[in-house]
Order: C-alpha cells, then structure tokens, then sequence
C-alpha cells in the first residue's frame, strides 16, 4: 500500500481532485491532510471526505522535530503540496529525499519564489505579455520553487484574459495533471 500525506493551506480544491482521483485505488491511500491555516476551506472538505486532519503552526513546522516526528511516524512515500505556502524546512526536504513534491502555477523558473502564488502569479504572467503559462510539477528541495522539474503543461493566454480566467485555464491544468503524476511517481517508486 502506497501512502500519501497531503499539505494545504487554502481551499483544497486541489486536494479535494487528488482524494477523489484515488478514492477507488486499492493499492494507494491518503493518510492525512496537513494545513498550516486554522481557518483554510480544505479542513471543511477534509471532514466532508473523512480524512484525517493534521492543523499545525511555524513552530512545529520549523522550529521543532514535532511535525518531521509525526511525518516519520506515518511513513508516507510521497508527501504532496497542494496549495501550500510556507518554504519547507531544509531537515524536512533531507529527510525525505525525493519523496516531496509540488505544482506551481507557472512555467518555471520564471514566475516562481517567494510570494509567487496563486493569483500574483497570474497578475504577473499577464501583465508580462506571455503568450503562454501552465503548470510546473517538481520536486522540493531547500529553494522555493527550484526543485527538479517533473512535468510541465502549458496553456495559451489570450489577448482577453483576465487574471481570473488565467486562473480558471491553469487550475483546469492542475486538476487534470497533478493526480497522474503523483500515480506515476508512486508507481516507479521503490
């Protein structure tokens, strides 16, 4: 059985997509969902899903062994970041090695950092005049966003694009992507 920890910090849509792509798989499971926000929509899905829910602070994040203890503890193969913005700490990334992953919404390396998230990051795709953004699925290492690159996907940006409608093509993107990769790297884990 493949083991799957989720972290988000926001609404967990995509964390919502990710249960439901492996709600049927027999071979791999969600142990739990992190979140960072006591107040993120993802803890009302959590509950709706019935899956166990994990609310933790900066200290236990970085300041302390608790979090990596209870990572540890729950032996996941991959740990996958849905939404979630915090920079994760250098122990936690050597701790386990390869085995945690993230979607930007962006091509990177551009558009990636600190503070790239969400709609400032589409804010700053459109007012660049690309003619095209995506997805960028990678694995974390110490840097945001700088990891090795998994998977990217791209969609064109029309002259009418909104930020929102922007948002609406790259998370169309994340929806169908990031759950087939996160099976593919399961599959060829180990």
């Amino acid at each position: 059985m493949k083991k799957i920890v989720l972290f988000a910090s926001g609404s967990g849509t995509n964390v919502e997509n990710i249960v439901t792509y492996f709600q049927h798989y027999t071979e791999i499971t969600i142990s739990c969902i992190f979140t960072n926000n006591a107040k993120a929509g993802v803890i009302d899905r959590c509950k709706r899903l019935e899956i166990p829910l994990l609310c933790f602070n900066k200290l236990a994040f970085s300041a302390s062994n608790v979090l990596q203890d209870t990572l540890l503890a729950l032996n996941p193969d991959l740990i996958v970041l849905a939404g979630f913005l915090w920079k994760v700490p250098q122990k936690m990334v050597h701790a386990f090695p390869k085995r945690i992953v993230n979607i930007h919404p962006a091509l990177l390396p551009k558009f990636g950092g600190k503070g790239m998230y969400g709609n400032h990051v589409h804010k700053a795709v459109r007012d660049s005049g690309e003619r095209y953004t995506g997805i960028t699925v990678h694995f974390v290492n110490e840097h945001y966003d700088e990891g090795a690159i998994i998977l990217q996907e791209k969609v064109a940006i029309q002259e009418e694009d909104t930020v929102e409608t922007i948002a609406s093509k790259v998370h169309q993107l994340e929806y169908e992507y990031y759950p087939k990769v996160i099976e593919q790297i399961l599959m060829n884990y180990g």
